[in-house]
């Protein structure tokens, strides 16, 4: 006897309905913008587009004002890139330590959770504040040892690789953590107990056991670090010092800009995301499947 087809009830369309609006809202401003950034010399900032060209992206190339876009892409690109590389080897680190367990880890790892739920604005007026008690404490200790050249020509520890690069690690740090901990709770040590049977040693073991086996787990820590760094404006608004991030310049950039440049500029950020999200990707796909050649 032959079943009939299973019908799909009411509440799936509907849910189904509620879920294509979501997506809609979600990355149909994003879609838009990328639409009209790609307008000719002519248009504006709302339809009808104006052309077809990449007059806009020129536009941007040469500069929007007195805003050096160039500069602050590279500064969020090596910010990024720095976020990235301390998120994965303090993950990493952090989830063998864990693994192993110590005196007071639930405390440990409930103080570097906790940024997650504080405002972002308020940790980074905090770590601002922290960077500026240590310039007076820099500049009272040259003053007092009668370094007067080296006092003269202190600015600040505000910078890029020192407070924002701690601001940003009070982001992506704990992302990368639960991810080691999700990792390692399904870890089979069967695979190190063998390695052990047969003489090797703790970095042996790490290296041509355990790293292999997390790796495509270690790319996507990586990918969050890098991705989260490289969209991060509260945590970084107070805390970078005199120069600015590339999203910091596209937000000022949005009072003062009002040609589709901004648009261009807001496209261009968006594919280095999907940039990163895709290399991400295509490694852990690449490591997956090589370890399951070797198996």
């Amino acid at each position: 006897m032959m079943r009939k087809p299973e019908t799909r009830p009411r509440s799936f369309w509907l849910l189904a309905l509620i879920f294509s609006l979501f997506v809609l809202f979600m990355y149909g401003p994003t879609l838009v913008i990328f639409l009209l950034s790609f307008q000719g010399p002519e248009g504006g900032l709302t339809f009808p587009m104006r052309g077809v060209s990449l007059h806009w992206f020129r536009q941007l190339a040469e500069g929007l004002g007195v805003v050096d876009i160039g500069a602050a892409l590279r500064r969020s690109l090596a910010l990024g890139v720095a976020v990235m590389l301390l998120t994965v080897v303090l993950s990493v680190l952090a989830g063998l330590a864990f693994r192993r367990g110590f005196r007071g880890a639930s405390l440990v790892f409930l103080v570097a959770v906790a940024s997650l739920i504080m405002p972002s604005i308020i940790v980074s007026l905090g770590i601002a504040l922290e960077f500026r008690l240590l310039d007076d404490l820099f500049k009272g200790a040259l003053g007092l040892f009668g370094m007067q050249d080296a006092l003269e020509r202190y600015g600040t520890s505000l910078g890029l690789f020192t407070s924002a690069l701690g601001a940003h690690l009070t982001w992506t740090l704990p992302f990368g953590l639960l991810i080691m901990f999700a990792v390692f709770n399904r870890f089979n040590r069967a695979y190190e107990e063998a390695a052990d049977d047969l003489g090797a040693t703790p970095w042996q073991r790490f290296c041509h056991v355990v790293l292999p086996l997390i790796a495509p787990s270690v790319v996507g820590i990586g990918m969050f670090g890098f991705t989260l760094s490289w969209d991060e404006i509260a945590r970084t608004s107070q805390a970078i010092g005199d120069v600015n991030t590339l999203p910091l310049e596209l937000q000022g950039l949005t009072t003062t800009v009002t040609t589709p440049a901004i648009y261009a500029l807001g496209t261009v950020t968006t594919l280095i995301s999907f940039l990163a999200i895709g290399l991400a990707l295509g490694l852990a796909w690449l490591l997956r499947r090589r370890r399951a050649g070797a198996a």
